[in-house]
């Protein structure tokens, strides 16, 4: 019995050292960064372009809705900048694929949207990299564009 209760009293310790050490930075990262990436990979086509909040959009002939994508990926084995460039890239995709469902050629006001909080910039994306995973949620609206 004594034994079990030690054991239980190590496991709260360890999850509080745990928890104390956790790291959750936020890093403002080029949108064209993933873009490009994505280009280069073949995992953009090119057929759906992305406009940041506050960016200059080409004129709006139709406004199809909105979206958010909330992509995570590993960070092991990566640095910050680059595991945040794959989760954009993963929301990009997602947002490629429901344009195209949609008939929009074009994603506007695009902004980071993490936990729900609104971070719009021109060029940068807001993402979190923590001790194993990094995490970015945008949102945006599906347009056609002339």
């Amino acid at each position: 019995m004594i034994l079990k209760k030690t054991a239980i009293v190590a496991l709260l310790a360890l999850g509080t050292v745990t928890a104390v050490h956790a790291r959750d930075d936020a890093l403002m990262v080029p949108i064209e960064d993933a873009i490009q990436m994505g280009m280069a990979d073949g995992k953009l086509d090119g057929s759906v372009k992305f406009y940041m909040s506050g960016a200059n959009t080409p004129a709006v002939s139709a406004k199809l809705g909105e979206d958010i994508s909330n992509k995570k990926t590993s960070g092991v084995g990566k640095d910050d900048p680059t595991a945040c460039k794959w989760a954009a890239l993963s929301a990009l995709m997602a947002f490629q694929e429901s344009a195209k469902q949609k008939g929009a050629n074009a994603v506007i006001d695009l902004h980071s949207f993490y936990k729900r909080n609104a971070v719009k910039d021109p060029v940068n994306f807001e993402c979190h990299a923590g001790n194993i995973m990094a995490g970015v949620a945008l949102k945006g609206t599906y347009a056609k564009t002339k």
